[in-house]
């Protein structure tokens, strides 16, 4: 049987940040690769990406696909270079593009803001809840906070309903719950998704120990889903995915479910890699060999590692 195709790819069009958020999974756990890599995606590495998406969409019978723009901090690659990656991948991809921006939101100006709209790109703005939740994480290498930028970011985010895609939260279990949900509906976002602190078997999240009968992430999310369900104002991802896996649907979103992962990464030197979230646990982990210069996605889907990765419980251990 066929493999499922790829239909998101997520680029690395800037692989440093200007941040130092304690709980990165890029910076800060096992994965130090992009000390080597180059700062930012070059237009010959954006160009290969592009013909490598067009082909894979041709191959697949694809009518439309997801390119995420990520990092790092994909703002600092410059608002020009990102006009030109959208340019270039609409003019050559036959399918439809949808193009989403995950930035932390300190560089976010109205020029950025201006050029989205036109260009038709969603952006993701991450911000943890609370000024004192958000500051005592998403620091600047100086160890001051990144909260007001942020705030000034999102009052003019605003301002472009056709711009904003929604908010990501991370989930920090020694804060309130209910009062991290409501501080994050102040900025009426159309979305708002919570990401769990990436933790394996050898690193746990904070909070969280080796035989522990202890549900702390679970009764956090539990507290905000009774909140939100009983008045509901804005889509949680999170929730939406859940119960939909509990009505017998799919799960969207990677690590919720069964459901095959439809995501691949490219990186700032064009390097082809399975989802970059299990380079948390080791370098390897997410590595493929394959590069956009002279492998096409379909080699990845062939790979023992990615297949595994999405067969469901049949690619997972006894343990």
């Amino acid at each position: 049987m066929k493999a499922l195709p790829f239909r998101q790819f997520v680029l690395k069009v800037h692989g440093r940040c200007n941040l130092a958020c304690d709980y990165c999974y890029v910076y800060e756990l096992a994965d130090q690769r992009w000390r080597s890599r180059p700062r930012a995606m070059s237009p010959g590495i954006v160009a290969h990406t592009a013909e490598r998406v067009a082909e894979h969409v041709r191959d697949h019978g694809l009518r439309e696909v997801e390119v995420v723009l990520h990092g790092g901090e994909p703002l600092l690659a410059g608002r020009r270079a990102i006009e030109s990656l959208v340019t270039r991948f609409r003019a050559v991809v036959p399918a439809e593009v949808r193009f989403t921006v995950q930035t932390n939101g300190t560089v976010l100006d109205r020029e950025f803001l201006r050029s989205f709209d036109a260009l038709g790109v969603r952006v993701g703005v991450s911000v943890d809840g609370t000024p004192e939740a958000h500051d005592r994480h998403r620091v600047r290498p100086n160890g001051s906070g990144s909260w007001a930028a942020v705030r000034g970011a999102l009052e003019s985010l605003r301002e472009f309903p056709a711009v904003y895609g929604g908010l990501l939260c991370v989930v920090d279990v020694d804060n309130d719950p209910v009062r991290t949900y409501e501080s994050l509906l102040e900025f009426a976002p159309p979305a708002v998704d919570f990401l769990l602190p990436h933790g394996n078997w050898s690193t746990p999240p904070p909070g969280r120990a080796a035989g522990d009968p202890a549900t702390p992430y679970a009764d956090w999310l539990i507290a905000v889903f009774d909140r939100w369900y009983d008045r509901p104002r804005t889509r949680v991802r999170l929730f939406d995915e859940l119960l939909s896996l509990l009505l017998g649907g799919r799960s969207g979103v990677e690590g919720l479910g069964l459901s095959p992962s439809g995501q691949v990464v490219v990186e700032t030197d064009g390097t082809i890699e399975a989802s970059d979230i299990l380079a948390s646990s080791s370098p390897a982990a997410s590595a493929t060999g394959l590069h956009v210069a002279r492998d096409p996605f379909d080699a990845a889907l062939d790979l023992p590692d990615v297949r595994a990765g999405r067969a469901g419980l049949a690619g997972l251990s006894a343990a």
